[in-house]
């Protein structure tokens, strides 16, 4: 598999791994830690916590469409930039022991770019991301 499509790959997992989680508001999950790592995997945990917290959970997936932009060094890839405009559309919060939504703000599409980086064993993980607001593509 090439360097591009490995890191696609553990950023699509990542993302999953991150929906699943969300189900329980579980910040502990271990399957956060197999495709992230670094700043990537603080934010997760830190939201899931945040969300545990305060009695959200999240419900449904994102919708996903990402691209490689940019792979350093070009000969042997060490890093791939990854650009995305993902949907949150069906992917909102809801209060856990009633079920009813966080609030009545839709989800929509909004622009993500993700790094990822190769580690040391071989494997892709995503090292950091950022996502702008709904509307931002």
């Amino acid at each position: 598999m090439s360097a591009k499509a490995a890191a696609l790959a553990s950023y699509l997992a990542m993302w999953r791994d991150f929906a699943v989680a969300g189900h329980t508001s579980n910040w502990r999950s271990p399957s956060l830690a197999t495709h992230a790592t670094g700043d990537a995997l603080l934010v997760m945990s830190r939201g899931l916590y945040a969300d545990r917290y305060n009695g959200l959970i999240t419900k449904g997936q994102p919708v996903l469409h990402p691209n490689v932009i940019k792979a350093t060094p070009t000969a042997s890839p060490a890093t791939v930039l990854i650009s995305d405009c993902g949907d949150s559309s069906h992917w909102l919060k809801y209060f856990a022991k009633t079920g009813k939504l966080e609030d009545n703000i839709p989800g929509g599409r909004q622009a993500i770019t993700a790094e990822a980086k190769k580690q040391p064993t071989g494997s892709w993980k995503i090292d950091r991301f950022a996502v702008e607001g709904v509307g931002s593509c």
